[in-house]
């Protein structure tokens, strides 16, 4: 693909190695514990090259990055520290506290 073209899915920015990487994943149900053991690394480094995997997506992709209360409560249900019911209402909680700081149409800090 030219570098002067628009992709037109996200799988187009992935190398070949990136697209088995995710065809794994995907094959392993998103677990990064068999993940790592398939590939012999321990579980952050799977961990980070997924992380850099959806940043490379998201830039492409223009998506929003991942807020840093998401992303751990993301890493905390993948741990079992919390249930998803949970991770939801954690993350409805602070979505509704910055709803309730940002200023109103016309208003300023």
């Amino acid at each position: 693909m030219a570098r002067s073209e628009e992709p037109q899915r996200w799988t187009d920015v992935l190398e070949p190695e990136e697209l088995a990487f995710v065809r794994r994943f995907v094959l392993a149900s998103g677990s990064l514990k068999e993940m790592a053991e398939e590939y012999g690394v321990s579980y952050p480094t799977i961990r980070l090259r997924l992380d850099e995997l959806i940043e490379k997506v998201r830039r492409a992709t223009k998506e929003k990055p991942m807020s840093e209360l998401r992303r751990i409560v993301r890493q905390m249900v993948e741990e079992g520290s919390i249930d998803l019911i949970d991770a939801r209402k954690l993350l409805a909680a602070g979505a509704k506290d910055v709803k309730a700081v940002q200023p109103k149409d016309g208003e300023t800090k």
